[in-house]
């Protein structure tokens, strides 16, 4: 899996365990791509850091080098729409 898939991914499972604290599956989601991000691409740290109307920035640390990473935020917001907008998962 590519960086920038992994760490899209990450963000919005993040985005999720976020909003449904209770919700045991997002947990388990967000640590699996965090060992993803952590194992395959030797991030140290990676956070979200600034949320403006159209984007969301995540902050990364990769071999000692810090970098910004940039995302849609209504894309990266549509999974927690997606969950939330079922019944199922409420």
């Amino acid at each position: 899996m590519k960086l920038q898939d992994a760490l899209f991914n990450w963000l919005q499972i993040r985005l999720v365990a976020d909003a449904r604290p209770d919700d045991r599956a997002a947990q388990e989601t967000l640590d699996f791509f965090a060992d993803i991000l952590r194992a395959d691409h030797r991030l140290d740290e990676f956070e979200i850091i600034k949320k403006d109307d159209t984007m969301i920035h995540i902050r990364y640390v990769q071999e000692g080098k810090a970098k910004t990473q940039m995302f849609d935020r209504e894309h990266a917001e549509q999974l927690l729409h997606d969950i939330n907008a079922n019944p199922k998962y409420n």
